[in-house]
Protein backbone atom coordinates (compact mmCIF):
# COMPACT_ATOMS: atom_id res chain seq x y z
CA UNK A 1 0.00 0.00 0.00
CA UNK A 2 1.41 3.56 -0.95
CA UNK A 3 1.75 6.03 1.75
CA UNK A 4 -0.35 9.16 1.03
CA UNK A 5 2.45 11.43 2.45
CA UNK A 6 4.52 10.46 -0.02
CA UNK A 7 1.98 12.37 -2.81
CA UNK A 8 1.95 15.50 -0.44
CA UNK A 9 3.98 18.28 -1.36
CA UNK A 10 6.03 19.60 1.34
CA UNK A 11 6.71 23.00 0.31
CA UNK A 12 3.10 23.45 -0.48
CA UNK A 13 2.15 22.05 2.99
CA UNK A 14 4.69 24.92 4.20
CA UNK A 15 3.59 27.49 2.65
CA UNK A 16 0.06 27.21 3.72
CA UNK A 17 1.53 26.41 7.15
CA UNK A 18 2.90 29.91 6.95
CA UNK A 19 -0.24 31.40 5.25
CA UNK A 20 -2.51 30.17 8.34
CA UNK A 21 -0.31 32.44 10.73
CA UNK A 22 -1.92 35.54 9.61
CA UNK A 23 -5.37 36.49 11.52
CA UNK A 24 -6.92 39.03 12.24
CA UNK A 25 -5.15 39.97 15.02
CA UNK A 26 -1.80 39.19 13.79
CA UNK A 27 -2.07 40.55 9.70
CA UNK A 28 1.69 41.08 9.62
CA UNK A 29 4.95 39.21 10.30
CA UNK A 30 8.30 39.46 10.10
CA UNK A 31 10.22 36.51 9.10
CA UNK A 32 12.39 35.99 12.37
CA UNK A 33 9.32 35.95 14.15
CA UNK A 34 7.20 34.02 11.19
CA UNK A 35 9.78 30.75 11.36
CA UNK A 36 9.92 30.47 15.47
CA UNK A 37 5.66 30.60 15.13
CA UNK A 38 5.39 27.48 12.79
CA UNK A 39 9.15 25.94 13.52
CA UNK A 40 10.41 26.26 10.15
CA UNK A 41 14.26 27.63 9.48
CA UNK A 42 14.51 31.27 8.53
CA UNK A 43 16.19 30.36 5.31
CA UNK A 44 12.77 28.30 4.76
CA UNK A 45 10.65 30.51 5.80
CA UNK A 46 12.52 33.07 3.56
CA UNK A 47 12.53 31.06 0.87
CA UNK A 48 8.91 30.66 0.53
CA UNK A 49 7.99 34.31 1.70
CA UNK A 50 9.48 35.06 -1.09
CA UNK A 51 8.04 32.95 -3.40
CA UNK A 52 4.49 33.76 -2.18
CA UNK A 53 5.19 37.25 -2.68
CA UNK A 54 5.95 36.72 -6.41
CA UNK A 55 2.65 35.49 -6.33
CA UNK A 56 1.15 38.67 -4.73
CA UNK A 57 -0.15 36.20 -1.99
CA UNK A 58 1.82 38.48 0.81
CA UNK A 59 3.44 41.59 -0.13
CA UNK A 60 6.18 43.02 2.12
CA UNK A 61 5.43 46.33 3.87
CA UNK A 62 7.87 49.11 3.80
CA UNK A 63 8.80 47.74 7.43
CA UNK A 64 10.35 44.69 6.05
CA UNK A 65 7.13 42.19 7.59
CA UNK A 66 5.01 40.46 5.58
CA UNK A 67 1.04 40.88 5.15
CA UNK A 68 -1.51 39.02 2.85
CA UNK A 69 -1.35 39.97 -0.84
CA UNK A 70 -4.09 41.17 -3.23
CA UNK A 71 -4.05 37.76 -5.31
CA UNK A 72 -5.82 35.76 -1.88
CA UNK A 73 -8.54 38.86 -2.05
CA UNK A 74 -8.97 37.97 -5.85
CA UNK A 75 -9.32 34.30 -4.93
CA UNK A 76 -11.77 34.69 -2.57
CA UNK A 77 -13.73 36.83 -4.48
CA UNK A 78 -14.15 34.52 -7.63
CA UNK A 79 -15.29 31.44 -5.09
CA UNK A 80 -17.82 34.20 -4.34
CA UNK A 81 -18.66 35.62 -7.93
CA UNK A 82 -18.90 31.92 -8.78
CA UNK A 83 -21.04 30.57 -6.39
CA UNK A 84 -23.58 33.54 -7.34
CA UNK A 85 -23.64 32.64 -10.62
CA UNK A 86 -24.14 29.01 -9.99
CA UNK A 87 -26.90 30.30 -8.27
CA UNK A 88 -28.28 32.79 -10.77
CA UNK A 89 -28.05 30.55 -13.67
CA UNK A 90 -29.44 27.33 -11.98
CA UNK A 91 -32.84 27.53 -13.19
CA UNK A 92 -32.22 28.91 -16.74
CA UNK A 93 -29.90 26.40 -18.02
CA UNK A 94 -32.21 23.63 -16.10
CA UNK A 95 -34.87 25.19 -18.34
CA UNK A 96 -33.04 24.97 -21.33
CA UNK A 97 -31.64 21.54 -20.40
CA UNK A 98 -35.17 20.36 -19.76
CA UNK A 99 -36.36 21.46 -23.01
CA UNK A 100 -33.72 20.40 -25.38
CA UNK A 101 -33.49 17.48 -23.68
CA UNK A 102 -29.40 16.93 -23.86
CA UNK A 103 -26.94 18.04 -21.28
CA UNK A 104 -26.60 22.08 -20.95
CA UNK A 105 -23.57 23.62 -19.87
CA UNK A 106 -22.51 27.46 -18.83
CA UNK A 107 -18.35 28.08 -20.00
CA UNK A 108 -16.06 30.90 -20.33
CA UNK A 109 -12.56 31.29 -21.31
CA UNK A 110 -10.31 30.71 -18.48
CA UNK A 111 -6.03 30.14 -18.77
CA UNK A 112 -6.19 29.62 -22.87
CA UNK A 113 -8.99 26.74 -21.93
CA UNK A 114 -12.47 26.44 -21.73
CA UNK A 115 -13.61 26.60 -17.86
CA UNK A 116 -17.35 25.20 -16.88
CA UNK A 117 -19.15 26.76 -14.34
CA UNK A 118 -22.82 25.20 -14.29
CA UNK A 119 -23.98 22.11 -15.82
CA UNK A 120 -27.36 20.82 -16.06
CA UNK A 121 -27.35 17.24 -16.94
CA UNK A 122 -30.22 15.54 -19.32
CA UNK A 123 -33.26 13.64 -19.17
CA UNK A 124 -31.76 11.29 -21.77
CA UNK A 125 -30.00 9.74 -19.28
CA UNK A 126 -26.55 10.15 -21.21
CA UNK A 127 -24.13 11.28 -18.46
CA UNK A 128 -21.06 13.18 -20.26
CA UNK A 129 -17.90 13.56 -18.53
CA UNK A 130 -17.84 17.15 -18.28
CA UNK A 131 -18.25 18.34 -14.53
CA UNK A 132 -18.27 22.02 -12.97
CA UNK A 133 -14.69 23.47 -12.55
CA UNK A 134 -13.70 21.30 -15.20
CA UNK A 135 -11.37 22.46 -18.04
CA UNK A 136 -11.02 21.40 -22.29
CA UNK A 137 -9.12 22.33 -24.82
CA UNK A 138 -10.29 25.40 -26.86
CA UNK A 139 -9.82 24.58 -30.19
CA UNK A 140 -11.57 20.56 -29.85
CA UNK A 141 -15.44 21.81 -28.38
CA UNK A 142 -17.87 24.09 -29.56
CA UNK A 143 -17.82 26.63 -26.42
CA UNK A 144 -14.19 26.65 -26.92
CA UNK A 145 -14.26 27.53 -30.39
CA UNK A 146 -16.94 29.46 -29.67
CA UNK A 147 -15.02 31.76 -26.81
CA UNK A 148 -12.43 31.93 -29.44
CA UNK A 149 -14.04 33.16 -32.41
CA UNK A 150 -16.15 36.29 -30.15
CA UNK A 151 -12.91 37.05 -28.45
CA UNK A 152 -10.93 40.24 -29.52
CA UNK A 153 -8.73 39.91 -32.36
CA UNK A 154 -5.63 41.19 -30.63
CA UNK A 155 -6.30 38.14 -27.77
CA UNK A 156 -7.51 35.71 -29.91
CA UNK A 157 -3.81 35.97 -32.13
CA UNK A 158 -2.32 35.72 -28.59
CA UNK A 159 -3.97 32.91 -27.77
CA UNK A 160 -3.18 30.80 -31.19
CA UNK A 161 0.25 31.53 -30.56
CA UNK A 162 0.38 29.76 -26.92
CA UNK A 163 -2.27 27.27 -27.11
CA UNK A 164 -0.87 23.34 -28.48
CA UNK A 165 -3.61 21.80 -31.00
CA UNK A 166 -3.29 18.42 -29.77
CA UNK A 167 -5.48 15.71 -31.45
CA UNK A 168 -8.35 14.49 -29.83
CA UNK A 169 -9.94 12.78 -32.18
CA UNK A 170 -9.40 11.86 -36.18
CA UNK A 171 -11.96 14.44 -36.34
CA UNK A 172 -10.01 17.47 -33.95
CA UNK A 173 -8.91 20.38 -36.09
CA UNK A 174 -4.68 19.98 -35.38
CA UNK A 175 -3.62 22.97 -38.19
CA UNK A 176 -3.46 26.44 -37.40
CA UNK A 177 -4.91 27.84 -41.33
CA UNK A 178 -8.04 25.31 -40.79
CA UNK A 179 -8.66 26.51 -37.16
CA UNK A 180 -8.57 30.51 -37.84
CA UNK A 181 -10.96 29.56 -41.12
CA UNK A 182 -13.36 27.64 -38.90
CA UNK A 183 -13.28 30.63 -36.22
CA UNK A 184 -14.55 32.70 -38.89
CA UNK A 185 -17.34 30.87 -39.89
CA UNK A 186 -18.53 31.03 -36.23
CA UNK A 187 -18.25 34.48 -35.50
CA UNK A 188 -20.06 35.06 -39.29
CA UNK A 189 -23.14 32.57 -38.47
CA UNK A 190 -23.41 32.94 -34.83
CA UNK A 191 -22.72 29.53 -33.00
CA UNK A 192 -19.99 26.73 -33.08
CA UNK A 193 -20.06 22.95 -33.82
CA UNK A 194 -17.78 20.23 -32.01
CA UNK A 195 -18.69 17.34 -33.99
CA UNK A 196 -16.95 14.19 -32.18
CA UNK A 197 -13.52 16.85 -32.46
CA UNK A 198 -13.12 16.25 -28.92
CA UNK A 199 -15.24 12.92 -28.11
CA UNK A 200 -16.14 10.08 -30.32
CA UNK A 201 -20.03 10.26 -30.63
CA UNK A 202 -20.88 13.35 -29.36
CA UNK A 203 -22.05 16.75 -30.65
CA UNK A 204 -21.78 19.87 -29.12
CA UNK A 205 -23.60 23.42 -30.24
CA UNK A 206 -22.56 26.31 -28.30
CA UNK A 207 -23.64 30.53 -28.69
CA UNK A 208 -22.46 33.34 -26.93
CA UNK A 209 -23.72 35.21 -23.99
CA UNK A 210 -22.67 38.69 -23.97
CA UNK A 211 -22.87 41.87 -21.55
CA UNK A 212 -24.59 45.40 -22.20
CA UNK A 213 -21.64 46.52 -24.57
CA UNK A 214 -21.77 43.19 -27.03
CA UNK A 215 -18.29 41.66 -25.63
CA UNK A 216 -18.52 37.98 -24.91
CA UNK A 217 -18.36 37.07 -21.42
CA UNK A 218 -19.49 33.34 -21.49
CA UNK A 219 -21.67 30.62 -23.59
CA UNK A 220 -24.32 28.09 -23.27
CA UNK A 221 -23.57 25.08 -25.02
CA UNK A 222 -25.82 21.73 -25.27
CA UNK A 223 -24.37 18.28 -25.56
CA UNK A 224 -25.68 14.78 -26.92
CA UNK A 225 -25.14 11.93 -28.99
CA UNK A 226 -24.21 12.01 -32.47
CA UNK A 227 -27.25 9.30 -33.06
CA UNK A 228 -30.04 12.20 -32.11
CA UNK A 229 -28.21 15.41 -33.62
CA UNK A 230 -29.94 16.41 -36.80
CA UNK A 231 -28.05 19.38 -38.67
CA UNK A 232 -31.61 20.21 -39.94
CA UNK A 233 -32.76 20.94 -36.16
CA UNK A 234 -29.97 23.55 -35.78
CA UNK A 235 -31.90 26.18 -35.83
CA UNK A 236 -34.27 24.94 -33.12
CA UNK A 237 -31.20 24.07 -30.75
CA UNK A 238 -30.11 27.79 -31.36
CA UNK A 239 -33.79 29.21 -30.59
CA UNK A 240 -33.77 26.96 -27.04
CA UNK A 241 -30.37 28.17 -26.04
CA UNK A 242 -31.34 31.31 -26.61
CA UNK A 243 -34.19 31.18 -23.97
CA UNK A 244 -31.15 30.75 -21.47
CA UNK A 245 -29.65 33.77 -22.83
CA UNK A 246 -31.89 35.75 -22.45
CA UNK A 247 -32.00 35.47 -19.15
CA UNK A 248 -28.35 35.11 -18.48
CA UNK A 249 -27.44 38.21 -20.84
CA UNK A 250 -29.33 40.24 -18.26
CA UNK A 251 -28.13 38.81 -15.01
CA UNK A 252 -24.68 39.58 -16.83
CA UNK A 253 -25.10 43.00 -18.33
CA UNK A 254 -22.41 44.72 -15.63
CA UNK A 255 -20.16 42.25 -16.01
CA UNK A 256 -16.56 42.65 -17.92
CA UNK A 257 -15.69 38.99 -17.51
CA UNK A 258 -16.50 35.88 -15.25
Amino acid sequence: MSDPDKKVNQSVVKAFALLDAFTNEKTSWGVRELALKTGYNKSTTYRLLNTLASLNIVHQNSNEKYSLGSKLFELGNRVAIYKAITKSTNAPIKNVALEIQETVLLSILKEDQVFHINKADSLHGLKINTSIGSYQPIHATASGKLLLAFSKRDIQNEILKRIQLTKATQHTITNLKSLKKELDTILSQGYALDVEEFELGLVSIAIPICNKSGNIIACISASGPLSRFRTENIPSYINILQKGVIIMEEEFKDFDRL
